[in-house]
């Protein structure tokens, strides 16, 4: 018996060692990528969401400032996305008054156009090489650009509103995250734009 317990404890502790091993090798790779991320996190308006928006990608990223642009981008579209979708159900609901119902519908309508805009945008960037640089960067910053500025139009809809403070807060809560991702995207953008020589 006793020997049969050693044999187990031996085998735990080359599991361990060669577990312990493994994620040693893999630290360094992983936190430098982690650190990118937040590095460049620390320029946006909303470094913290950022981050966390971003870091789940880190592996796909690396350390390359376009992939983390594209991801940003990639991750607000599926926000906006998701979003518009939860927007179209509410605006179907029973019991809006017709100013809600009315405001519910331009919301559906603008955040259409900003995922437009953010499907353009990661189209463009896919396609970004040193000879389209200058006008790619310049046609994705004006369509994330419109993108907020097409969320800002949601939220100042539902601010005039005396709408039913359930809904209102649901809805702000969801478009203000996006414009929060999107002004991320948009920051990122903007650095990625002025590090070309």
């Amino acid at each position: 018996m006793e020997a049969f317990s050693s044999k187990i404890l031996l085998i735990i502790f080359a599991f361990s060692f060669i577990t312990h091993s493994i994620q040693a090798n893999e630290g360094p790779y992983q936190q430098s990528n982690t650190l990118f991320i937040r590095n460049s996190c620390s320029s946006t308006t909303y470094p913290r969401l950022c981050y966390t928006s971003l870091v789940k990608h880190a592996d796909f990223i690396q350390t390359n400032q376009v992939l983390l642009t594209g991801t940003a981008l990639n991750v607000t579209l599926a926000s906006a996305k998701s979003t518009s979708a939860m927007m179209s159900s509410l605006a179907k609901s029973q019991g809006l008054k017709p100013k809600e119902a009315a405001a519910m519908k331009d919301c559906v309508e603008v955040l259409s156009d900003s995922v437009d805009e953010l499907r353009r945008s990661i189209d463009e960037i896919s396609h970004l090489s040193t000879s389209n640089f200058e006008l790619t960067m310049s046609d994705v910053q004006t369509w994330v650009s419109a993108a907020l500025t097409d969320q800002s139009t949601c939220t100042d809809g539902f601010q005039e509103l005396n709408a039913n403070g359930e809904i209102k807060t649901i809805v702000r809560g969801r478009i203000v995250q996006v414009a929060q991702l999107t002004s991320n995207a948009l920051a990122l953008i903007n650095k990625l734009a002025t590090s070309h020589p």
